[in-house]
């Protein structure tokens, strides 16, 4: 009799396994969902920027605001949002994170003035940065054997690196095809699948249920986060010795050095310095930043290029955009899956980071009369490799290995140093490619068009020669850092990496 039992407990658990399996793929598929909800929103409300200001009424001053109040918002609760999540559940934090976020959209759908759909896009923030790392960590825990790990991450960081040119092509859709509150109202359809999908499938883990929140660390990271992006977003308005430039940056890098202070100190630190002092997930941390600032010099000034001086609409610029989501995702499989497996991440992401930096530097050959088949589409795939080479496996890197009280933490750090660097890149090419168009027009007649065209064209590739300076310091920054060696698997801890040097 008790081998019957035996046996039929093994059966049981070997049908059981499948099931499991399956459970785990439909979890990914959800976790992606939320998380395109999440990254969309970050581009895809920029074409619908001019209809909104017609409709609503106000200034080109005030424009940015609406771009602003998202990042803003996001980047600043992010560390926040990642230590809920491992205090309340991560589940909870999920649920609670899409809700919010639909409703926002909701609100800012519905906006009859300026300064409600700027509180409804603050909103956005506030729930993006509870739901973003809930969202990866729920993925870290969920995935810990390597071979699985690796097609998870692959998807996840190609959802994560394709996701902004996805959201130029839905808002030039929706801008064109039916109003640019659709560019908020389509969130609702993201949410209700997430929202369904996550209630039934998630469990409510609370790894760090015996911890506590650190408050003077809460206060410290947000204002710091804050005052930096905010001060990198003056510097697009203001100069950069306009005291609500440098002034909010100062605050901001002495906001965060207390943090850290504080942090090897306090009984239950909000970012637990274990968390960053692997060389590896330090590494990936930093992989993440460069790629997050370099690209906006692909997004923002194509998008210029391609609508302004070849003319395009705001859905074929979407279009545009593709083939390089294409190739991010073909190679985010790769990468993942194949190369850092065999070959390891000191070779595979310097050597992405390389191909993103001769792309940009191709890139910078654009002139008035290009054409796009010839001048851009090539240049854009070879991005798209190159992205698609680091950003996954940066991302699988920056979680691996981590505790699982920590887990929230530790994917808050990656979202954050995604968006940080994009609003460090963003205010900086903005700048630069602002002064190389002054500089072109200095004795020249500026009522020319072609003079005008030609100094977009001056603004636009240098922003691209700044952006491929981004990943070539990237290349090396990663190549120093890195361990030498595949990763392996620890058959103890299936989600801890073993370096064989």
């Amino acid at each position: 009799m008790p081998q019957t039992v035996t046996e039929g407990a093994r059966t049981g658990a070997v049908d059981a396994a499948p099931a499991q399996a399956s459970k785990r793929w439909w979890i990914l598929a959800i976790i992606g969902i939320a998380q395109l909800m999440v990254v969309l929103d970050a581009t895809i409300v920029n074409i619908a920027l001019p209809s909104a200001q017609a409709d609503l009424g106000f200034s080109d001053g005030n424009r940015q605001w609406i771009v602003t109040a998202y990042s803003l918002a996001f980047a600043s609760l992010l560390l926040l949002g990642g230590r809920i999540a491992d205090l309340f559940g991560r589940k909870t934090a999920f649920l609670i994170g899409v809700s919010g976020f639909a409703a926002a959209s909701v609100l800012g759908g519905a906006s009859t003035s300026f300064g409600m759909l700027v509180t409804a896009r603050a909103l956005q923030g506030v729930f993006g940065a509870l739901l973003a790392p809930a969202a990866l960590s729920l993925l870290n825990t969920t995935f810990t054997e390597a071979k699985d790990r690796a097609k998870a991450f692959s998807v996840f960081g190609a959802i994560a690196g394709a996701g902004g040119a996805l959201g130029l092509l839905l808002g030039g859709v929706l801008t064109d095809a039916l109003d640019w509150r659709w560019t908020l109202y389509v969130n609702i359809i993201f949410a209700i699948i997430a929202f369904a999908g996550g209630w039934v499938l998630l469990n409510n883990h609370r790894d760090a249920a015996n911890s506590k929140l650190d408050l003077p660390g809460t206060l410290l990271v947000s204002s710091g986060l804050f005052a930096l992006v905010y001060g990198f977003s003056n510097a697009e308005t203001h100069d950069w010795s306009s005291p609500a430039t440098w002034g909010f940056l100062a605050a901001g890098g002495v906001l965060l050095t207390a943090f850290a202070r504080w942090q090897m100190r306090a009984k239950h630190p909000l970012l637990p310095l274990r968390v960053l002092l692997d060389r590896n997930r330090a590494a990936s941390f930093i992989a993440i930043l460069i790629t997050g600032a370099g690209m906006f010099g692909v997004f923002l000034f194509l998008t210029y290029y391609l609508q302004l001086n070849l003319g395009f609409s705001p859905t074929k610029t979407g279009v545009s955009f593709l083939p390089m989501m294409a190739a991010l995702m073909v190679m985010a499989q790769v990468s993942t899956t194949i190369l850092v497996p065999r070959v390891g991440p000191k070779v595979v992401i310097p050597a992405g980071f390389a191909i993103a930096a001769a792309a940009m530097v191709w890139l910078t050959g654009i002139d008035v009369g290009s054409s796009f088949s010839t001048a851009v589409l090539p240049q854009l795939i070879l991005i798209g490799v190159g992205l698609g080479i680091v950003m996954p496996p940066a991302m699988s890197l920056a979680t691996s290995g981590i505790a699982a009280e920590d887990a929230g933490v530790a994917s808050a750090t990656v979202n954050t140093m995604q968006q940080v660097g994009g609003s460090i890149g963003t205010a900086l090419l903005n700048t630069l490619a602002a002064s190389a168009a002054a500089s072109y027009l200095a004795g020249k007649n500026p009522a020319d068009k072609l003079v005008q065209a030609q100094s977009t064209i001056e603004s636009y590739t240098t922003a691209f020669w700044w952006s491929a300076g981004f990943f070539a310091a990237g290349s090396v920054i990663t190549f120093l850092l890195y361990r030498s060696g595949k990763l392996e698997q620890n058959v103890n801890d299936a989600a801890a990496p073993v370096v064989h040097m």
